[in-house]
């Protein structure tokens, strides 16, 4: 089992106040597969895994459709990251280990 495997409660500070969110992650090699889900609704996500970090793609429909480019990193049950939401800039990304 890879260190990001799991269930992560994150939370993004986005300049529409703190988006909660809930990622669930399954690494095999190099890639993983998994869910997040939060107030927006809940989608499959997929993406590389290279050592402790996550990258990954997410659509994101609301407020308006967009493609969010997002890296997170696993340091034991911490895992830190940036959501990069195009024209809007980068956000922070902050969650603790929760299975």
């Amino acid at each position: 089992m890879a260190d990001v495997d799991g269930s992560w409660d994150c939370t993004v500070k986005s300049p529409l106040g703190d988006q909660n969110l809930t990622l669930t992650v399954q690494s095999d090699g190099g890639s993983f597969t998994g869910t997040a889900s939060g107030a927006m609704g809940s989608s499959d996500v997929s993406g590389e895994v290279s050592g402790n970090t996550i990258t990954w793609k997410q659509q994101m429909t609301v407020p308006m459709p967009m493609t969010l480019d997002c890296e997170a990193t696993a340091d034991g049950d911490t895992l830190t990251g940036t959501v990069a939401a195009g024209a809007f800039g980068s956000f922070p990304l902050n969650g603790k280990r929760t299975g």
